[in-house]
């Protein structure tokens, strides 16, 4: 006997709107239920774009989030798969991300994060009570339900998580964001549901103090601190936090994943059930200061990945890749707030883990599927915005001209002296400070070469990351004369990400594309 094939379509119970973010081969738009007039978040995939292996993934989240029904869980309502097109009705979610929400408060105490990590750990349990764990848990997924004081933590995004069976442990691949990834998935032992409360112990470090427990620009050293479990309680900013939530991170941050605390445990800790006894409820500006530091330097970080995505033709090199869900290829520095997720699980070599994992790169987007897009700064007029873009454009172009004209004093006052780039003339490798840069400069590149140069910026997209923070993706064409007094034309793709310093804007990453070759600066040797 045939199972009877749905036909019910889309539009007839939903009538789309606005679009809130968009991916490689998804898009998400507000869309209201025409039986009910309630509105929602519909993610759209276009599943002609898909791998066989991309469509088995997303037949397993949505498994998934259809079993999962709870308060702190952004819930999916529907899923009607069409012809060429998959939709995913979730839940529209408004109040954007929880630490952002967090800096925005009058007041924040230990209690506050009590109740915050709580309802995180609520979620936590749930999913693992039905057999699934997350395995992506961090800042990004942890959304609120609307922008009402008091309004409920939600647990999004579950595009890595995977089923298991009891207290199953199996290795089932190297997935989740390098910063709260836990000692057994490093090591690649197998691991099952304590991943997820590793990353909470190190959610409920940062929402207490405002800083990770594990960071180092090096992500090998990143890695070797969180396999021996190398954290520590300084001064003098966690002499204010009671013994009792050092001691609940304690037992999250155990390395032993089976001596590590379950959710349920964690539920019933006192920290948690008896925080009005228990948590201090002084407010902690220290911990927002830091908090607000720890997520604008996220957010500069998604600008960069944003920036690799936009610039599509890179050479590979030894840096981790960046795998799109349509085949592309980017390079990412390491960086650990970025997830990644390698399907290899075959056995590999023991070791160090592989720098050259696959990276799944999540576009930021999607991250927040069911989040409208929102300004992040609260500007007057359009035009305020508009002059803000005009000024970057502006500022790259000053760049662009230093460097015309070899000026290396010129060029040294508009970047960082930590300006981190990715150029053909890198070999695939990120470099960092202006040393590398110098190098063009002082053995006069420009001036053996041209005769006149003139350089133009075509498409320039600038986007705005707050007051403080912008990303600009560009082609830069430049025209110039060589010795001989031969006209030649150079075209490459490029991206910055500026960063405004004591009211100056500043060049602190880029990521550069020769089409034609040419020097670090656009120019053949």
């Amino acid at each position: 006997m045939s199972v009877p094939v749905a036909t019910t379509r889309f539009s007839d119970n939903y009538d789309l709107k606005e679009e809130l973010g968009k991916g490689a081969f998804s898009v998400v738009r507000r869309c209201v239920q025409k039986s009910t007039g309630l509105e929602f978040a519909a993610k759209i995939i276009n599943t002609k774009k898909l791998s066989a292996r991309d469509f088995q993934k997303l037949e397993r989240e949505a498994r998934i989030c259809r079993k999962l029904q709870h308060p702190n869980i952004v819930r999916l309502h529907d899923s009607i798969q069409e012809e060429n097109f998959h939709y995913l009705v979730f839940d529209l979610v408004t109040g954007g991300e929880l630490f952002e929400d967090i800096v925005a408060r009058e007041f924040y105490s230990e209690a506050d994060a009590s109740h915050c990590i709580q309802q995180i750990l609520e979620s936590v349990n749930h999913c693992h009570q039905n057999g699934v764990v997350h395995r992506d848990l961090k800042p990004e997924n942890l959304l609120l339900a609307s922008k009402a004081k008091g309004a409920a933590v939600k647990l999004a995004d579950f595009g890595l998580a995977i089923e298991v069976q009891g207290e199953q442990q199996a290795w089932f691949g190297f997935a989740g964001t390098p910063g709260y990834l836990s000692p057994e998935v490093l090591k690649k032992e197998p691991y099952g549901k304590p991943v997820d409360i590793w990353a909470c112990g190190v959610i409920l470090y940062i929402l207490l103090v405002g800083y990770p427990p594990f960071w180092d620009e090096d992500q090998h050293r990143l890695y070797a601190q969180i396999k021996a479990g190398a954290y520590d309680y300084p001064s003098p900013e966690w002499d204010t936090v009671t013994p009792e939530a050092k001691n609940l991170i304690n037992q999250m941050l155990t390395v032993n994943a089976a001596k590590r605390i379950t959710a349920a445990e964690a539920l019933k800790h006192p920290w948690i059930c008896q925080r009005e006894r228990v948590a201090s409820v002084v407010h902690r500006q220290e911990t927002v200061d830091c908090l607000k530091k720890f997520n604008a330097r996220r957010k500069l970080k998604g600008a960069i990945l944003t920036t690799m995505l936009a610039t599509r033709n890179f050479s590979i090199g030894r840096s981790i890749v960046v795998k799109k869900g349509d085949g592309s290829q980017v390079k990412e520095s390491t960086d650990s707030s970025t997830t990644i997720e390698d399907d290899d699980v075959k056995e590999e070599k023991k070791g160090a883990v592989d720098r050259s994992s696959t990276v799944i790169a999540k576009e930021p987007e999607e991250i927040r599927i069911v989040c409208p897009n929102k300004p992040c700064t609260q500007l007057s007029t359009n035009s305020q915005t508009s002059a803000r873009r005009q000024e970057i454009i502006k500022i790259t172009e000053q760049l662009i001209e230093a460097i015309n004209s070899g000026d290396f004093v010129a060029y040294t006052k508009i970047c960082d002296p930590h300006l981190t780039a990715f150029e053909p003339e890198a070999m695939g490798n990120l470099v960092e400070g202006m040393d590398f840069h110098k190098f063009y400069f002082d053995n006069g590149i420009l001036s053996k070469n041209c005769k006149a140069v003139n350089t133009t910026i075509l498409n320039p997209h600038v986007h705005l990351l707050g007051e403080d923070a912008a990303c600009i993706a560009y082609v830069r064409l430049t025209q110039y004369l060589d010795k001989q007094g031969q006209a030649h034309t150079h075209q490459s793709e490029e991206s910055r990400v500026w960063h405004k310093k004591d009211n100056k804007w500043q060049n602190v990453h880029f990521h550069r594309s020769g089409s034609t070759g040419g020097s670090a600066f656009g120019f053949s040797k």
